[in-house]
């Protein structure tokens, strides 16, 4: 069976790869999952990849099928690099600055968004989540004040419309993964992580790094002295460093929240926990679906190419 639609809308991220055929009318025709990622491909490999997961898919029109892909297919190391747009910088040019890639068969006409970058002494770079921020921008017009991406490493950005001002990284999720498995607390994190002392650690942990972000290297070993010396549980300790990372992230920003609620555009679990560490200094974060957030992002940055 064959489907039919007007463009093909993808968000080629570094473990999966997720496409949506989209129709005349802007709804979603059809949905597409693929574990085939940039870290699981050569980049002569990408035209097959992309080529495998719409095999069966045709264009409404003549000619090639339209592909808009955000992420990581256009790093340096994925199938062809989109060089960065530096911020300041205004997300409705994305489009414009494209790269497109060759498809070996002229069936699919991919173009590569472009990711964002900051220099000046403050270097950091995104890819994925200015699309991301597009998206927020399109679906709450009007909206000023700054943004939070949770995930592996988590992304703040101050979004004017859509323009984007300035942003920051914070390695929150890839440290906690660090630490539970290769340092020394690995021996307090073993056993069962998800029981009922797990809430009560990670307030507590929360709590420590809102108020002493400055003091992250030496609270850490109170997960490994409280399992020694109180019997905190591996339930326990592991909501407390969870806790205490995303605390020690939310105070290291608390000067930049202003009155406005966050945003919080990521996995929908993760993004609860930072509205609940918001929420401990007043503050609000309002959760967005991540695939609705992209695919507003992508139709946006695809509206701007008159």
């Amino acid at each position: 069976m064959t489907d039919i639609v007007d463009w093909v809308a993808v968000d080629w991220g570094t473990s999966n790869l997720r496409a949506w055929g989209i129709a005349a009318d802007g709804s979603v025709a059809l949905e597409r999952h693929s574990d085939r990622g940039m870290g699981r491909l050569t980049r002569d490999q990408f035209p097959a990849a992309l080529n495998g997961l719409l095999e069966d898919v045709k264009g409404a029109r003549s000619g090639p099928l339209d592909v808009l892909i955000c992420g990581m297919a256009g790093a340096r190391q994925g199938w062809l690099e989109a060089p960065y747009l530096v911020a300041p910088t205004d997300l409705r040019a994305l489009l414009a600055s494209a790269v497109r890639p060759d498809m070996p068969d002229g069936r699919l006409a991919p173009s590569i968004l472009p990711g964002v970058c900051q220099k000046a002494g403050a270097d950091n770079v995104m890819r994925g989540e200015e699309t991301q921020l597009l998206g927020l921008a399109a679906t709450q017009p009007g909206f000023s004040g700054m943004v939070c991406m949770p995930g592996t490493h988590s992304k703040w950005a101050e979004l004017a419309g859509s323009r984007i001002e300035r942003f920051s990284t914070a390695m929150t999720g890839e440290l906690y993964e660090v630490l539970r498995t290769h340092s020394v607390l690995r021996h307090s994190l073993t056993g069962d992580l998800d029981g009922p002392g797990r809430a009560e650690g990670f307030a507590l942990g929360a709590q420590a790094g809102l108020d002493h972000p400055d003091k992250l290297l030496g609270t850490l070993f109170q997960v490994r002295a409280g399992a020694l010396l109180s019997d905190r549980q591996p339930d326990w300790c592991a909501g407390y460093l969870s806790g205490l990372l995303i605390g020690t992230e939310i105070g290291g920003n608390r000067h930049l929240i202003g009155q406005a609620a966050v945003p919080l555009i990521g996995a929908s679990a993760l993004c609860a926990l930072y509205a609940q560490v918001l929420a401990m200094i007043g503050a609000t974060g309002v959760p967005h679906d991540s695939t609705a957030i992209v695919l507003a992002g992508l139709k946006a940055a695809r509206s701007y190419a008159a």
